[in-house]
């Protein structure tokens, strides 16, 4: 008895998965994973399949109840640049102002040397014009615009300095006013003998004050005379030269064989 109902049981439960097998329908896959954002279709269980166009309001609404409430919604992306409105905006940035270059000071130039004043000199004396020029050659470039000069007494033991005798005495007086006008002093016209009217301007011991005196009296724009006095009436010839730059008056003296050497003013040979 028992094992009948065993056996009744067993069929009973065959015939149940069965049934269960017949019924269950296909299985559904399950649906692809959606992206995050987007709804999503549920499928109800249903044992009869309902045609698309019988569906009820109800289903439908059904479908639309079915979306996640709390499903984000898409935002559109931020932009993060500026509104054109606000970039036309902005003061475009002032670009600084350009500071212009140290101009490179110049060196300031050297002095230039200051030339040291010329040097004059006579050499001499010699007997005639051809020994002077001969001691002008061996004397070289050490000598610069020589001059022979001659002397006609030279024996003389005075020099006198003189203005030419004027035409009359009122001619003389007024030449005289020039020459206190000049500065020039130690002066005297002549009232008598073969040099009347002449102005006399000094009379010196020795030729090289009077040459300074001649000097002094061109400079001033007068163009006195020389008359020497006393002597035997002997020429003698001097060598007037400037002297070359760095060459010393007695090196002159040496090489041009001159036995005696003067200091001479230097107007004297313009």
């Amino acid at each position: 008895m028992l094992t009948r109902a065993l056996i009744v049981v067993l069929v009973i439960l065959n015939i149940g998965v069965a049934l269960w097998w017949v019924l269950r329908g296909e299985p559904v896959s399950a649906p692809p994973a959606s992206s995050a954002g987007v709804a999503q279709l549920e499928v109800l269980p249903t044992t009869q399949a309902t045609p698309a166009s019988a569906a009820s309001p109800d289903a439908a609404s059904a479908l639309q109840d079915v979306t996640p409430a709390t499903a984000p919604v898409a935002q559109p992306p931020v932009s993060t640049a500026a509104p054109p409105s606000a970039v036309a905006d902005t003061p475009a940035p002032t670009p600084a102002a350009s500071v212009p270059a140290p101009t490179p000071v110049a060196a300031a130039p050297a002095p230039a040397a200051v030339p040291a004043p010329a040097q004059c000199v006579s050499l001499g004396p010699f007997a005639d014009r051809a020994a002077a020029q001969a001691a002008q050659s061996r004397a070289g470039n050490a000598l610069r615009g020589a001059k022979l000069r001659e002397v006609a007494d030279a024996g003389a033991t005075r020099y006198r300095v003189l203005l030419p005798p004027a035409a009359s005495r009122e001619e003389a007086q007024a030449t005289v006013k020039r020459i206190v006008a000049a500065g020039v002093s130690d002066y005297y016209i002549i009232a008598q003998g073969e040099d009347t009217n002449a102005i006399a301007l000094g009379q010196y011991r020795n030729r090289e004050g009077a040459d300074r005196r001649l000097a002094a009296l061109s400079a001033a724009g007068f163009k006195a005379t020389m008359v020497a006095s006393g002597g035997d009436g002997s020429a003698q010839w001097w060598l007037d030269a400037t002297l070359a730059d760095g060459t010393d008056a007695a090196v002159a003296r040496q090489r041009s064989g001159a036995a005696q050497q003067r200091s001479l003013e230097c107007a004297r040979l313009r």
